[in-house]
């Protein structure tokens, strides 16, 4: 968890007001999660959905609307897609972590002035460490460059790993996210390739990470072939709907140690409500609403 001051200087009977800005967000459990937490901290505490489609505003006009949420007095913001870069215009600083993934998922407000976050990565690592304690991480094949896979590679390459392979259907874009990390992390080798030739690498590699989109609703299937995965990787999956997504089955069925999206969903929304909050709160507490949340709402975000 970060250390910092919190969002406002709030009394004991300051009611919290913060939101989610982002597009096609109305179903998302985000708000419950936060609530519901907050709710068992004996806190006042109200999370509303800023979503671009239902209020009419285009993506363009994402910093614009944080600065507005400021004024109106919230104390902080989560941000997803498509705002996480756009927001950036109307902030006062970001926090190196932000500064270096390009994106900003957390907001805080803070004596007058907007400081952006990435929290992201911590909510990756946090889960890892929580749902794979054992897993060594010295060489990694990730799929997927997009926002998720430069969060997921951050906290890997922070963590230590010393080889991270990075996979795209893109290579340019592999090699662009590497030229933004590799500066920060001299000791680490870091290569990119295409999605159809990891065999190699991943029969070499400790464990495997997906950060695309292939296996979410909307996007079924599996992001490689099956016949890769063996039992010696352990296997992380960002994808949250479902949790029991095709990669996942397969490496459970291979043996291998699994990490579903629903960890790195919580280590995240716990980072953020910490820093609007200045409060620590109980992240298996949340997982398990988390969890209970996805079972009652299966289809929400």
């Amino acid at each position: 968890m970060p250390t910092h001051s919190p969002a406002r200087d709030a009394g004991p009977n300051h009611r919290y007001l913060v939101g989610l800005l982002g597009a096609g967000i109305a179903g998302s459990l985000t708000p419950r999660l936060h609530e519901v937490e907050a709710d068992r901290l004996g806190m006042l505490y109200t999370y509303r959905t800023i979503d671009l489609d239902i209020i009419g505003q285009q993506a363009e006009r994402s910093a614009a609307l944080v600065r507005s949420a400021a004024e109106l007095g919230y104390d902080g913001l989560n941000v997803t897609h498509p705002s996480k870069q756009l927001v950036q215009d109307g902030l006062d600083g970001l926090s190196p972590d932000a500064r270096i993934l390009g994106a900003v998922n957390t907001i805080t407000f803070h004596g007058g002035k907007t400081f952006g976050h990435n929290t992201d990565h911590i909510g990756f690592m946090e889960g890892f460490r929580t749902g794979l304690p054992a897993a060594a991480t010295d060489s990694v094949v990730q799929l997927g460059a997009g926002g998720a896979g430069a969060a997921v590679a951050f906290g890997l390459l922070r963590a230590g790993t010393k080889h991270l392979v990075i996979a795209d259907i893109d290579p340019a874009k592999a090699e662009s996210l590497i030229a933004r990390l590799a500066p920060h992390f001299p000791e680490s080798r870091i290569s990119a390739t295409r999605t159809d030739s990891v065999s190699a690498s991943i029969r070499d590699a400790d464990g495997l990470v997906n950060s695309t989109p292939i296996g979410m609703i909307g996007h079924p299937g599996i992001p490689v072939d099956p016949a890769l995965i063996h039992s010696g990787l352990w296997v992380a999956d960002v994808i949250y709907r479902p949790l029991e997504t095709q990669l996942i089955k397969a490496a459970r069925d291979e043996g291998c140690a699994v990490l579903d999206g629903g960890r790195m969903v919580v280590g995240q929304a716990a980072a953020a409500f910490e820093l609007f909050t200045g409060i620590a709160p109980d992240a298996d507490r949340m997982l398990a609403a988390f969890r209970e949340a996805v079972r009652s709402s299966p289809d929400a975000g």
